[in-house]
């Protein structure tokens, strides 16, 4: 017996019910608990309902009545993309907006390896590859021309009033656009991947350059920069956490200043440690600037997100595995290898190096330490960060600290071994994390809704040749200016209300 064919029309229909059934609790929970009760609540949330039911089926019409098997495929790899945005908007309470689609499109295999555990895979082929067996399996009538238009148009009005017949909500939909438009499938990653690429594009141009240097010291100096990955200030004894978790910079007299993240994902809290001020252009960043200025620049990096870096001395931790075999690239260490060597090698009188670190990202804190920093337990190896307790989060992150303290303070040993020239040590995070706090994790919610916990710096200094001025907060910015004003250079860019030293 010959199967029957189901009409485009069934078929689309099924689809975008189980699209708006399958991926969209997270979104109607939004909703409702945003929404004032009564007949409107109701309204707009049997409005939107309609609204995800009838885009989904006119797009879905559409593919695959002019795609045929094209859209099928099409309509599979949205399925697919909206079961992986699920595992991560339920797992992580993250909000799938262009920043957020950033990070994902920028995540490295060895980084993202670290977000897969079984319960992606539960997600990924119960709602994700099941759902494929309809798809293809189910033989399609794709009607006429003429059916097509009035099937489309139907849909188109049912859309349209749908939007107008909610005018008098359109405000409130307007406030909360960025968590609801996140939270609908596939849309989300579809258009904040293509806002993040664009956004890409225009940060990629051609960097505007600052005004020249004007003067430069005589003095030798050498100031490494350490550019921190997810760490949050409170998590930091030197601020006052409970936990001992700096037991090795509390003994190298540093100053820990209170700081605010520009945003809270590496591209731009990096960008914004590098630049000179809070810009939607891309000016010319501090290495770049710097080694206009003659200034011997290295980067060394675990990392990835910054801006784009003009220096021959750029390693990554492959380049420095090749120079040290004997390392171990697995942690951030590696990037410390031969650092002495190579500023006591430089004939330059002024030496910078960037070291950007990995340690305390997310989710698998308990991955990114040697074990003999594991001084809090225990911990659960696990990436589904909602199903482990909290204080197995707490230990697994404060163990990922505590190293990324011993790494500042090897900087610092590093330095104090050289004393012919003078020395400043800066640790600046990114951006923050969150670790279950309002059940977010990690980080990258939208600055004008992000939790302090993402948004609050540590930014810890050591220099023995520097007086730092009193100040109740300092902001990633600061670091341009001060690194100018401590190697003695003179420039229209600087701003001295934006330095945290005195002399």
């Amino acid at each position: 017996m010959i199967p029957r064919k189901a009409s485009l029309t069934a078929y689309s229909l099924v689809l975008s019910l189980y699209t708006a059934c399958a991926f969209h609790l997270p979104f109607f929970r939004y909703l409702t608990s945003h929404v004032e009760g009564g007949f409107n609540g109701v309204l707009l949330t049997v409005s939107a309902a309609v609204l995800l039911v009838a885009v989904n089926f006119l797009v879905y019409y559409l593919l695959v009545f002019t795609g045929r098997t094209v859209g099928k495929c099409v309509v599979a790899f949205t399925l697919l993309g909206d079961a992986v945005m699920l595992f991560f908007v339920n797992t992580y309470n993250v909000l799938i907006t262009d920043e957020m689609m950033g990070n994902a499109i920028n995540t490295k295999y060895s980084e993202a390896a670290g977000f897969f555990g079984w319960g992606f895979v539960l997600y990924l082929l119960l709602l994700g590859v099941l759902p494929l067996l309809y798809v293809f399996g189910r033989k399609v009538e794709y009607g006429s021309w003429k059916g097509m238009g009035k099937r489309t148009g139907l849909a188109l009005g049912i859309i349209l009033l749908t939007v107008f017949g909610n005018m008098k909500n359109w405000p409130w939909i307007d406030r909360h656009s960025t968590e609801l438009g996140a939270l609908i499938a596939p849309w989300s990653y579809i258009v904040n991947s293509i806002r993040f690429e664009q956004a890409k594009r225009r940060a990629l141009q051609e960097e505007i350059p600052l005004p020249d240097v004007t003067a430069v010291s005589a003095t030798r100096d050498v100031c490494v920069l350490v550019i921190g990955e997810s760490a949050r200030r409170d998590h930091f004894s030197l601020y006052g956490y409970e936990r001992q978790t700096n037991p090795y910079t509390a003994k190298d007299s540093v100053t820990a200043l209170p700081a605010d993240a520009s945003a809270t994902y590496t591209r731009a809290g990096v960008k914004a440690i590098l630049e000179a001020r809070e810009s939607g252009e891309l000016y010319e960043i501090l290495p770049n600037y710097l080694q206009r200025a003659g200034v011997d620049v290295s980067w060394r990096t675990s990392n990835w997100g910054e801006p784009p870096v003009h220096t021959e001395k750029y390693f990554r931790k492959q380049d420095l595995k090749e120079r040290f075999p004997a390392a171990d690239e697995r942690y951030d260490g590696i990037l410390w290898e031969g650092l002495r060597e190579d500023i006591v090698s430089s004939e330059a009188d002024k030496v910078f190096v960037v070291i950007h670190t990995y340690t305390n990202h997310g989710p698998s804190y308990f991955g990114n330490y040697p074990p003999e920093f594991e001084l809090f337990t225990p911990i659960n190896p696990s990436v589904e960060m909602g199903k482990v307790s909290r204080a197995e989060l707490f230990n697994a992150y404060d163990n990922s600290v505590v190293y990324t303290d011993w790494l500042i303070h090897r900087t610092i040993e590093v330095l104090r071994s050289i004393p012919d020239r003078r020395r400043c040590v800066l640790f600046v995070s990114d951006h923050g994390e969150s670790l279950g706090e309002n059940n977010l994790y990690m980080h990258g919610v939208p600055m004008a809704m992000a939790p302090r916990e993402q948004i609050e710096i540590p930014f810890v200094v050591w220099s023995p040749d520097m007086e730092l001025k009193t100040l109740e907060k300092v902001g990633q910015h600061h670091v341009f200016h001060s690194v100018l004003r401590f190697f003695g250079i003179q420039s229209p860019a600087f701003d001295d209300k934006m330095c945290i030293f005195a002399n």
